[in-house]
This record gives structure tokens, sequence and C-alpha cells, in this order.
């Protein structure tokens, strides 16, 4: 493409997109709220699914050891039980340990002074890898010479398994449905451009323009809508986000919720809403001109 057509190219954009100031506003605040409300989603899932994933580890497997293992054959039980695929960490209680344990979570600790630890088994505390695949690892942990017996709460792990997938759907639909607005308000903002230059663009199929040279303009308009409203998006996303996370932080009643810092993600976000507003705008506006070019 010569420097004159591409200067040409990108000053028709630009002028398309001050032509219809009003519609052009009304494409980027429009666009703007999609994305913002597709970012929110989004980081209200991910932030969830870090919550998740905390919990998840706090959802632990207790593995018995026989009783007449000593501590140190016992102790031994846990290399075997790193060795399992999905185990994330086996960590090792004693009998001691495990009546000190039991006797500070009762009301009157005095109830069990003199017990003997022995009527206890040693045990190791698991936590997995993906919580997902619990019956199949407590399946491979009871194969496991020395263990006696385990306990997993099953459905503790399914329930926030349920909970994923239930946000994982309903985050894509709203997603989806924003996305397929926001194509058609910048679509329709292009389409009265358009209309407005339908009989210069009839001339200049006439005279031999090619269809490239006709539909650029229109997609650098509908791209410099789409890339402006991401950027504007990105900064009030920022703002909200962080206004968010320091009035979580301040209230106490909400103390066990956690946002992961937006310096964390920003590069994420960043990339997402490029992207997406460099996709809207430009396929916005190629859904537009299709019509038009076969004048």
């Amino acid at each position: 493409m010569k420097k004159n057509n591409f200067g040409y190219l990108i000053r028709e954009g630009v002028r398309g997109v001050f032509l219809h100031g009003f519609m052009s506003f009304a494409a980027v605040c429009v666009t703007v709220a999609c994305l913002i409300i597709m970012g929110s989603f989004g980081l209200i899932l991910y932030n969830l699914n870090v919550m998740v994933q905390e919990l998840e580890r706090e959802n632990e497997v207790l593995v018995y050891i026989d009783e007449t293992y000593s501590e140190a054959e016992a102790k031994s039980v846990g290399s075997q039980l790193n060795l399992i695929g999905n185990v994330h960490e086996a960590r090792f209680i004693s009998r001691a340990e495990a009546l000190t344990s039991f006797v500070e979570t009762q009301n009157d600790s005095g109830l069990f002074e003199g017990i003997d630890s022995d009527t206890l088994r040693d045990r190791f505390v698991v936590t997995l890898e993906d919580n997902s695949l619990m019956r199949q690892s407590v399946a491979e942990i009871r194969q496991v010479a020395g263990v006696a017996d385990v306990t997993a709460h099953y459905e503790i792990s399914e329930g926030f398994n349920t909970i994923q997938r239930v946000l994982n759907i309903a985050s894509a639909a709203i997603i989806a449905v924003l996305l397929v607005v926001s194509l058609l308000i910048i679509s329709n903002t292009v389409k009265l451009a358009m209309y407005d230059r339908k009989e210069e663009i009839s001339i200049m199929r006439m005279v031999g323009a090619t269809s490239g040279f006709i539909r650029w303009p229109f997609v650098v308009q509908g791209f410099l809508i789409g890339i402006f409203a991401s950027a504007i998006a990105f900064f009030l996303e920022w703002g909200i986000y962080n206004l968010l996370a320091g009035r979580i932080a301040s209230i106490d009643t909400l103390q066990l919720i956690h946002l992961v810092p937006f310096m964390d993600i920003y590069p994420v976000v960043l990339v997402f809403y490029a992207l997406t507003g460099f996709a809207v705008g430009v396929f916005g506006s190629l859904l537009s001109i299709r019509k038009y070019l076969k004048v």
C-alpha cells in the first residue's frame, strides 16, 4: 500500500469517527459499559476461583496409620504418600500431637487428663493438588502399606467443583451476550457513516476502486472506537476494582474475602481489553461493510 494511500485511509477513518459524533460517543459509552461488565465478571470469577482453591486446600484428607506401627515406621509411610501423583503435601501428626490438639478444642480440658496418647493413632493430613480427583486419590492412598483408614469429605470437594462449573457457564454466557451487543452497536455506528457516503462508495466502485480501498477507512473507524473504549474501560476497571478492594478490606465482617491485588493481574486485564476492543471494533465494522460493497 502506498504511503499516500495509507495516510488517506487513516484520515478518512478518523473523519468517520467525528462524522457522527453522537453515534460514535454512544458506541464508545456502550462498548465501555459492556467491557467493564465483562471484565468485572471475569475478575469476580477469577477471585472466586482463587478463594475456592484456598478453601479446597483446607478440605484435607486424614490418613490414619496402622496402630501397630511405631512412630518411625508411621513417618516412613509419608514418603509413599508423597509419591502419589495428586498429593500436594502429606503432613505427619503423631499420637501425642493429635491428643493435644483434640484436648485444646474442648471446653473442659480437665476431663481428658490422664488419657494415654496410645489410644489414638499416628496420622497424616494430606492436601491434594486437584480435589476433583479426590476419590481416585483416596483409592490410591488406601493401597499404601500401613494405611489403616482414610477420612475424606467428598461432598465438600464436589460442591466446590459444582460452584466453579456454574460460575464458568454463567460468566461465559454473560460475556458472549455482551460481546454481541458491542458488535451490533459498533456495526450500526459504522453503517450510519456508510449510509451517508453510499453515493460516494458507488462512484468509487464505478471508477474501479478496490473493495479493500473502500473498506479500510471504515475498519479504521471501528478500530479507533474499539481501542478508545477499551482504554477507558481498563482505567475505569482499575479504579473500581481498587475502590472495591479497599472497601472490602475496611469492613470487619468481610475479612474472609481476599481480592487479588490489581497490580498482580493488570497485564492479563490489559491484554483482554485491548484484544476485545480490537476484535469488537474491527469485526463490527466488517459486518456492516459487506452490504455496501455489493453495490
